[in-house]
């Protein structure tokens, strides 16, 4: 499969199989989404992927999935916090007269593709619930930068991030 420029669209000549045209596939919340649209069905190559642009994009939105040629940071089997780009960590660092380090929680997101940015709330400055809580926030408002709009929640329900916050983040083994 060829790299069609377009996120989520392959390009597809096999003239063995006689099959041209362009493959969409759209992975959501663990599950792929996809359809090939022929070049034959539809008059010529750059009608097809039209087409499937149109495809892409009415899908994305149906699933509620946010519309961005980067990757979308989806639910990993790891996240302890129970909000994307938002873990609880030890910075190891002598800073302060504290040797051994201090527990904070690090927020990190991507300002662009091949780029990554992170900061942290100190949670003996603020205390357990207040990092977090400001941790999420500071998560929330680069999802509305980069995205336009806050990412759902990885639980899949439709809980907010404050509402999430004030449930006891979950202890991170050392």
């Amino acid at each position: 499969m060829a790299d069609s420029g377009y996120k989520s669209i392959s390009r597809i000549d096999d003239a063995k199989k006689k099959t041209h045209g362009w493959y969409v596939r759209v992975y959501f919340k663990g599950k792929m989404h996809s359809k090939f649209f022929s070049d034959a069905r539809f008059g010529d190559k750059d009608q097809g992927l039209q087409e499937a642009i149109k495809y892409r994009d009415e899908l994305e939105r149906k699933l509620g999935k946010p519309r961005s040629e980067r990757t979308v940071v989806q639910v990993s089997p790891r996240n302890r916090s129970g909000v994307i780009g938002v873990r609880r960590r030890r910075k190891s660092s002598g800073k302060k007269g504290r040797p051994g380090g201090y527990e904070v929680y690090e927020v990190t997101w991507s300002p662009g593709p091949g780029k990554m940015k992170r900061t942290s709330v100190s949670i003996e400055k603020y205390g357990e619930e207040e990092a977090f809580r400001r941790a999420c926030e500071i998560r929330r408002q680069k999802e509305e930068e980069i995205y336009g709009k806050p990412l759902p929640p990885i639980n899949g329900s439709d809980s907010s991030e404050e509402e999430q916050a004030q449930e006891q983040p979950q202890e991170q083994e050392a």
